[in-house]
C-alpha cells in the first residue's frame, strides 16, 4: 500500500497574507476557502498535489507560538520541494525573509528561513 502527504493544517495570524505569500514564493494557488471547525475560517494554498490548510480559529486569536523544537508534537518546519532553489531564494529574499543554513547534501541542496507566523519552511531541490 502507498500513501502521500495531502495536507498539513497549521494555525496563523493573517490567512490572506499567508496565503499570498505561500502562493507567491511557490507558485501555488488558493484551492479552497470557508467555514471551518469551531467557528474558525480556513484558506487551502497549493497544488494538484496537496496543500497547506492555513487555519484561524473562531474568536480570531492565535496560541503563542512555543519553541518549536523543543515542544513534544510541535511542527519543527514545512519541507517544499522545488525545481529551481535559486529562483524561490530569490522570492524568499524579495519577500523579506532571511533564508539560512545553506547545504550540498545526497541527493540535492537546500536552505531554510523562517516565515510568516514564526513556521520555519526548509527549500529542497534534487535536481
Amino acid at each position: 500500500m502507498s500513501a502521500r502527504l495531502e495536507h498539513m493544517n497549521i494555525t496563523v495570524a493573517d490567512l490572506e497574507a499567508t496565503a499570498a505569500f505561500l502562493a507567491a514564493v511557490f507558485g501555488w494557488s488558493v484551492r479552497w476557502s470557508g467555514a471551518a471547525i469551531a467557528n474558525g475560517y480556513a484558506v487551502h494554498v497549493g497544488d494538484d498535489a496537496g496543500y497547506v490548510a492555513l487555519y484561524r480559529p473562531g474568536d480570531g486569536r492565535t496560541r503563542d507560538v512555543a519553541e518549536r523544537y523543543a515542544a513534544r508534537g510541535g511542527l519543527n518546519h514545512i519541507g517544499i520541494v522545488v525545481e529551481d532553489l535559486a529562483a524561490v531564494e530569490a522570492r524568499v529574499v524579495a519577500a523579506g525573509y532571511v533564508p539560512h543554513s545553506h547545504a550540498d547534501y545526497e541527493p540535492g541542496q537546500r536552505f531554510y528561513f523562517e516565515g510568516p507566523d514564526a513556521v520555519e519552511y526548509e527549500v529542497v531541490s534534487y535536481g
